[in-house]
């Protein structure tokens, strides 16, 4: 059971920081807040701005504790955490402004912060929705456990460390975080500063009782301190007890720190939902004050001064700073040939592997390749974890990890709790943290839970800059199984494509998955690996072991049926339909493999040839990922075209479960070949 430590509860510690340090970075987080407000907003050279006015004093005495190995993930009023890591003040101000150097070349609002520090605590790319920050922290934290077990690394006492609000103690990602650290006893810090407010909206709707960590006292294999960030010597003490028991492996710790927020949310926030009495109530609680009173020995004046003037001179830096190259605005997307400085770099690399596939014995499955791949990877690479619901003993509900846990441990081949936002999100940490996680999502349709954590995946190399990455291989089966239903058999595959950073995989053999799964294995971009169920075991599907090196580069389709009089591109299950309905009709098939990037080249060149293009998926028509192609196809071929190029898809329905409606709803030989001759005789 939680232990909670109040004020008093036990011998203070000695603080490990100084006082005048801890003024002088108050007073710098102050003026920055001041020039803001009263110059930089009003004249709109900052657009975003978040006062952290009452919230900075604590804040500061838990960055001064922080150290190299440790990270920190914060969220938009962090930005005295970050002063006391080192940032440079002209990158503060100059991110906020959205100039080019600072967090993100002003890719990104400046308050949703990055920062990679040598030789110091890492601050990890904040996400902009509140609560995401969570799982990120905690798979950083599993990274370190995973390297003292697993790599033989010296555990120097690294802690991962977050940052939330309050009102962030009612999101998915908190709880799912919470949830990871205990059970596995993760080197985390939950740090919590409770100002009463989410935006508007007061704690008594977000917290039963408006005291998380009262709520959590009895919360197993979490230690609890709980107390006044406004109190200096109060909260200095809780903050070194509450991380000096993460860092002595003794198990994660939530502090939580009441505080006021002294400004509205945000710049434009006038606070009209808060009485004069109550605002008056939270200035009477400044930090500051109480500071200088602790502190009167200070020569405060000189501070204030020194400070004014070190905050003006980074003003006239950041302001003489330009805009960046608007034509470098499409740049680190991707893994462009320079690693980040942070994250990534997992990957064994392409040494030694080969792109033409060299087949040798029997026919095998999908599982038993996509097995095997793993298998060969993980002994290969011990930066490698594959992890997701019942992975581990059971080897997953298609059997795809199956034995892998025996052969490699608990530690890299492991079950997680139900939550896929979990799942993902600890998969970044751990990638940040320079491990190569391969994460596995059950069926397609459990991942909607899961989509800020992957849509913030893929952005990390962009909007940092190429500061941070964070690749994984994120495997979901999905689509049909001999009946389908709502929940277990849906492909909405454009779903991925539509998240930048991300490259989708989408192979219907058992060749094009060992090729194109060790490809993403061996890359540097969080990969999308699509496993279709039914061809998992598909006698089509099975092809022979095309060699222990083979990798497959994305981008490059093939034609598996050559033709002259129509086009058929196509991906997945549907390919082997494509196929039999385009026999003796002169058709070309095309089977994509990869939907990012995809192969237009060979499109376009097949279409010049034949003068006609049907397009067949699985998923739905409105919006599918036939639309791009049939976009590409009219606008780069369509001096080219004999015929409109049409598309065979489900209706806009979700997947149905009989077998009857199911093969209705799906894409059938028939269907498919009944729309080959309505365009041939068009």
């Amino acid at each position: 059971m939680a232990e909670v430590m109040e004020k008093g509860a036990d011998t203070k510690s000695e603080p490990a920081f100084s006082w005048e340090d801890v003024a002088r970075l108050v007073l710098t987080s102050r003026e920055m807040d001041r020039l803001e407000e009263e110059e930089l907003v009003p004249a709109r050279k900052v657009l975003y701005q978040f006062s952290a006015r009452g919230h900075d004093m604590a804040q500061v005495i838990l960055g001064l504790h922080l150290r190299d190995g440790d990270a920190a993930c914060g969220y938009y009023r962090s930005r005295p955490m970050l002063l006391a890591l080192g940032v440079k003040l002209a990158d503060a101000l100059g991110s906020g402004m959205g100039r080019e150097g600072g967090y993100s070349d002003g890719r990104d609002i400046g308050v949703v912060f990055n920062y990679p520090n040598p030789g110091g605590c890492h601050a990890l790319p904040m996400c902009g929705g509140v609560g995401a920050q969570y799982t990120p922290a905690a798979g950083w934290a599993q990274a370190i456990t995973y390297k003292a077990r697993v790599l033989g690394e010296e555990d120097d006492g690294a802690i991962a460390v977050v940052l939330g609000g309050d009102a962030s103690c009612s999101t998915g990602g908190f709880w799912s975080a919470l949830t990871i650290a205990t059970t596995q006893k993760l080197p985390l810090l939950f740090y919590i500063e409770d100002n009463g407010y989410g935006i508007s909206v007061p704690s008594t709707y977000q917290t039963p009782g408006q005291d998380i960590a009262a709520n959590l006292a009895s919360f197993r294999n979490l230690e609890i301190f709980n107390g006044d960030g406004t109190e200096p010597e109060e909260a200095a003490d809780l903050i070194g007890k509450a991380v000096a028991h993460v860092r002595g492996r003794k198990g994660p710790a939530l502090l939580r720190l009441t505080v006021p927020r002294l400004e509205g949310h945000s710049a434009q926030d006038t606070q009209t939902y808060k009485s004069e009495e109550e605002i008056a109530a939270e200035w009477a609680r400044d930090p500051l004050p109480k500071l200088k009173a602790l502190n009167n020995n200070l020569d405060w004046d000189r501070i204030e001064a020194s400070v004014a003037s070190e905050v003006d001179k980074a003003r006239e830096e950041a302001e003489a700073r330009g805009v960046s190259d608007p034509e470098d605005v499409t740049g680190h997307v991707y893994f462009e040939g320079e690693h980040a400085k942070v994250g990534g770099q997992a990957g064994l690399g392409l040494d030694g592997t080969h792109e033409d596939p060299r087949p040798e014995g029997q026919r095998i499955n999908m599982v038993t390749a996509i097995r095997k791949v793993l298998d060969q990877e993980l002994e290969a690479n011990p930066k490698m974890s594959v992890f997701g619901e019942d992975v581990g003993p059971k080897g997953g509900v298609h059997a795809v990890t199956l034995g892998l846990q025996e052969k490699f441990g608990h530690d890299r081949v492991f079950d997680t709790s139900l939550n896929e936002e979990g799942i993902v999100g600890r998969a970044v940490g751990m990638a940040m943290a320079g491990l190569l996680p391969v994460p596995e999502i059950q069926f397609r349709k459990y991942a909607e839970p899961a989509t800020e954590q992957i849509n913030d995946c893929g952005t990390i190399r962009w909007r940092t800059h190429n500061r941070f990455a964070a690749p994984m291989v994120l495997r979901i089966p999905g689509g049909f199984f001999k009946c389908g239903d709502p929940w277990h058999s849906q492909t909405n595959e454009v779903q991925f494509v539509h998240n930048p950073g991300w490259r989708v995989a989408v192979p219907s053999n058992a060749e094009d998955a060992v090729g194109l799964l060790r490809m993403a294995l061996r890359g540097n971009d969080p990969t999308i690996f699509f496993e279709h169920r039914a061809m998992l075991d598909d006698s089509w599907a099975r092809r022979p072991w095309p060699g222990d090196h083979y990798v497959l580069p994305f981008g490059r389709a093939k034609k598996t049926m050559e033709g002259d009089r129509i086009t058929i591109v196509s991906w997945g299950a549907m390919v082997p339909r494509c196929e039999a309905a385009a026999k003796d009709m002169g058709g070309e098939v095309i089977d994509l493999r990869t939907l990012m990037p995809w192969d237009k080249e060979m499109v376009l060149e097949s279409v010049a040839k034949t003068h006609r293009c049907l397009i067949v998926h699985e998923d739905l028509r409105t919006g599918g990922f036939g639309a791009e192609i049939a976009a590409v196809v009219a606008d780069e071929a369509f001096l080219d075209l004999d015929a409109p190029v049409e598309r065979v898809t489900m209706p806009d329905i979700p997947s149905p479960h009989h077998p009857k409606l199911l093969e209705a709803a799906v894409p059938g030989v028939e269907d498919i070949r009944a729309r080959i001759e309505e365009m041939l005789e068009f």
